[in-house]
């Protein structure tokens, strides 16, 4: 089976950032459904993924 994901953790195990839910702030950000940014948001997503609160630096408001 090929492997679907181009993401990858620090010790090179696949990640598929759609098997994460995304945090309400993303949601409610204006780079959410911009696919020039996806990339960027799911490496923030994915590092953060068991985080207590997630940040965002580059959240910008709808």
């Amino acid at each position: 089976m090929e492997n679907e994901s181009n993401y990858f953790d620090d010790d090179g195990t696949p990640l598929n950032p759609n098997l994460f839910p995304k945090p309400q702030l993303c949601l409610s950000c204006k780079k959410n459904e911009d696919e020039s940014e996806e990339i960027l948001c799911n490496l923030t997503r994915l590092d953060q993924r068991f985080e207590a609160v997630f940040k965002c630096y580059d959240y910008e408001q709808i």
